[in-house]
């Protein structure tokens, strides 16, 4: 198997394990401090700092697997979907709290993520169906 082929494969599902991560720490992570407020001293998980370093991680990873996977499969769809997902989490992350609220950052945030991995869920299945032809 190609190396790039593994590596936009393994891009793929870290992507999509880091997208379902945000989504588990904007809802789960509320919810946890209130229940648990001795874990607030693990402030950098609640703090905006985490959604600009998780943003450092998708962001690269997704624009290599959803490259390599375009030269692959050419669904704009893919991309399109993505590209949405990317701004949405770009846009919360930057000016989300400030605009929106708390909640709407959250909301946003999770739509994001969930955008981001139905791109990488379809660019994966792509990819390997165009393979398997």
């Amino acid at each position: 198997m190609n190396i790039f082929k593994r590596l936009a494969g393994w891009a793929d599902r870290s992507a999509i394990f880091l997208s379902s991560l945000c989504v588990v720490h904007c809802l789960v992570l509320p919810v946890v401090l209130i229940i648990l407020p001795t874990l607030s001293s693990l402030a950098y998980f609640s703090d905006e700092r985490f959604h600009v370093w998780m943003l450092f991680g998708v962001i690269p990873i997704s624009v290599f697997a959803l490259a390599f996977g375009y030269l692959h499969h050419k669904s704009y769809r893919v991309l399109a979907v993505a590209s949405m997902g990317i701004m949405i989490l770009l846009l919360a992350t930057l000016f989300g709290h400030d605009a929106l609220g708390h909640t709407g950052e959250i909301i946003a945030s999770v739509i994001g993520s969930l955008f981001i991995a139905f791109a990488h869920i379809q660019n994966l299945r792509q990819r390997q169906m165009r393979c398997a032809s």
